[in-house]
């Protein structure tokens, strides 16, 4: 089964918010190897301008994670997930991301294109604070292998 065309332009419900704690923050700095105080200590984030640490750039996968559930888990998505890679992803951000935010999560598919046999679904998950604020964009492309001959 091949993924289907027609999810560009389809957009999902908001995920439940995720509340960013302290901790989070801090593991996720630990495993990408991110070293700078703002990830761990409250008081060098405050000294900075933030009220908590700072998440690393790359933290919002761990909100886009359910927003890209949502896309495989579509009836009519044609996307084995055994035959997914993650190809790209980048985040474009409006304001850095501290302990104590709340994020609400939109997934809109943006591209599909079909390439050697292969799929290569985009889509972006927009995040936005309890205000409703836009804090980052993360847009993802996913890698659907085509059978193999």
């Amino acid at each position: 089964m091949s993924v289907n065309p027609e999810l560009v332009g389809r957009a999902f419900p908001p995920t439940a918010p995720y509340t960013v704690g302290r901790e989070k923050v801090r593991e996720f700095a630990r495993a990408v190897l991110a070293e700078n105080p703002l990830h761990f200590d409250p008081e060098a984030a405050r000294q900075a301008g933030y009220d908590d640490v700072v998440a690393p750039p790359t933290f919002p996968i761990v909100v886009q994670e359910s927003t890209l559930a949502q896309l495989l888990a579509e009836p009519d998505a044609g996307i084995d997930f055994t035959r997914v890679v993650h190809g790209d992803q980048r985040f474009s951000y409006t304001r850095p991301i501290v302990a104590g935010d709340e994020l609400t999560a939109t997934l809109a598919v943006t591209s599909v294109k079909s390439l050697g046999g292969h799929s290569m679904v985009t889509s972006e998950s927009v995040m936005t604070d309890a205000s409703g604020s836009h804090v980052v964009t993360a847009v993802s492309t996913l890698v659907v292998r085509g059978d193999e001959s």
